[in-house]
């Protein structure tokens, strides 16, 4: 890790820096409603199944509207999008807090769906825009760089309850959601200055599409690991806060109880990160973390089948196993979609980076809106006991597919080797073929020795030879990929700048 921001670029470091801060206000945001709204609303007579409609129809429209954010977020252009949404989801942040001034009960209810729509559609251009930039900034280490943007919101998520509880003892319902709104309004003022700016481009008429994306298995099971990750969490927003009130904790201490598992997340979502970047194995990582989230629930309960009562310090530590849990699933799970794509033959653009991130955007957005729906409703019929069952299955079925995925599934070659001598008839057509193909999917030539190997799987821009990562850039300029012609052949991925005659011919005749 620490290697790691040794080398990045003064570009690069005030993007993380500004991007981080933005995550870190975005988490005091998104904790705030989960210890304080749910109370507030049943003040008004709602019950668990209205009140857990208002956090799942947030995250239904972040579904809806992420991955029509990620297919033209080239045209908007990246920087815009990122500051709109940060806006918006200020703005509303604070509204959200004047609630508890609405008396009646159906306007106390239509408001608050009102404006966790509105704030969901920022926080979707936001979240989006975000991994995109991210993605492309740091192509070669996007787990490492992701689960440091995820610290700074799992720190948010641990300083927003906190501190939100102090405000709500100081100053009542409305201070929290002022501050914390505020901040981020900041934080978008901030980023307007810091953060470069990407030039519009146009959106691609025929371009990659996110059902053709899922069709790649690996990018599918990931999905589903994001979708149950997020479920696990929204699950607990909506009725965690009722399952502990036997024990008549203080606004501030049942702050810290949802600070547990963001504490956790927070601080070993970095050693994920460098686990799935260094040892390649985020499917062994995606597995781990869904047996922890499986095992985290069993005690939070506790599980039926558990002959104890709910007891506080186990609840804690079912709540570390979470943390734990979905630190893992949900680091693991971006950077592999990103990279099993590309592998399977999307460019490494930023179209290819926006439709991963609005994929993983609308996934989470998923998993969270039908993790509140559900509970709301399982904990007015069965009780939080026996719901929390539906996360142990769903994480267990998950930990499962992926085991098995892992011992079943190879991925793709990454070369093909071509001799140039003993070729017969038939092995040259294979060959012409089979290159013919490499150029037309990747546009990348490894190298040239003694015979031809054609990189199938290897991003353009995530190898050692690349030395700038700038967004504003689709492909090398022409001055700077000179610096990489090695021998006779450009090493320049998506080049083909050959000094050799013959085989720039030969290239040329099969593309």
């Amino acid at each position: 890790m620490g290697k790691f921001f040794m080398k990045l670029t003064k570009g690069q470091v005030l993007t993380l820096l500004v991007a981080g801060t933005a995550n870190f206000c975005s988490g005091l945001v998104c904790s705030l409603q989960a210890p304080f709204y749910p109370a507030v609303a049943e003040k008004k007579g709602c019950t668990a199944t209205e009140y857990g409609l208002v956090f799942g129809i947030f995250e239904f429209v972040v579904f809806i509207v992420s991955p029509l954010y990620g297919q033209h977020l080239n045209k908007i252009g990246p920087k815009y999008t990122f500051n709109g949404g940060i806006y918006t989801t200020g703005i509303c942040a604070i509204l959200f807090g004047f609630l508890d001034k609405v008396e009646e009960r159906l306007s106390f209810i239509i408001l608050s769906f009102v404006i966790r729509i509105v704030e969901a559609m920022g926080n979707a251009a936001f979240l989006t825009a975000s991994f995109a930039i991210i993605a492309k900034e740091f192509p070669d280490k996007v787990a490492t760089t992701f689960a440091s943007l995820e610290t700074f919101f799992g720190l948010g998520l641990i300083v927003g309850p906190t501190v939100g509880g102090a405000l709500f003892q100081l100053g009542g319902y409305t201070l929290p959601f002022a501050v914390m709104g505020s901040m981020l309004f900041a934080s978008a003022i901030l980023t307007a200055f810091v953060l470069p700016k990407h030039d519009a481009g146009t959106d691609k008429e025929k371009g990659p599409s996110v059902f053709k994306i899922l069709k790649i298995p690996g990018v599918l099971l990931a999905t589903a690991s994001i979708i149950v990750t997020s479920t696990s969490i929204s699950f607990l927003q909506a009725t965690l806060e009722p399952h502990l009130r036997l024990f008549k904790l203080s606004p501030v201490i049942l702050g810290l109880m949802f600070v547990i598992n963001g504490g956790v997340y927070a601080v070993t979502t970095p050693l994920w990160g460098w686990i799935c970047d260094n040892l390649g194995i985020p499917k062994v990582v995606t597995a781990i973390g869904s047996l922890l989230v499986a095992a985290g629930f069993c005690l939070i309960g506790p599980a039926p089948f558990i002959p104890l009562p709910t007891i506080f310090w186990i609840t804690i530590i079912g709540l570390v196993l979470h943390g734990l849990g979905m630190g893992a699933q949900l680091v693991a799970s971006f950077g592999d979609a990103l990279k099993t794509a590309v592998l399977y033959g999307f460019p490494n653009d930023l179209e290819t980076y926006a439709l991963v991130s609005g994929l993983w955007t609308s996934s989470f957005a998923l998993g969270a809106f039908i993790g509140p729906s559900i509970a709301g409703i399982l904990y007015d019929t069965v009780g939080f006991r026996n719901a929390s069952m539906f996360i142990v299955a769903i994480h267990l079925m998950v930990g499962v597919i992926t085991i098995v995925f892992i011992w079943v599934f190879r991925q793709p070659s990454a070369y093909i080797e071509l001799k140039d001598d003993k070729l017969s008839n038939g092995d040259l057509e294979h060959s012409q073929r089979s290159l013919s193909q490499s150029v037309d999917n990747l546009r990348s030539l490894a190298s040239i020795g003694n015979g031809i190997s054609i990189e199938k799987s290897r991003p353009p821009a995530m190898n050692s030879l690349i030395a700038c990562n700038s967004y504003k850039s689709q492909a090398w300029p022409e001055r700077e990929s000179i610096n990489l012609l090695l021998g006779n052949y450009s090493q320049s991925y998506g080049a083909l700048n050959g000094r050799n005659n013959s085989t720039t011919a030969y290239l040329e005749g099969v593309a």
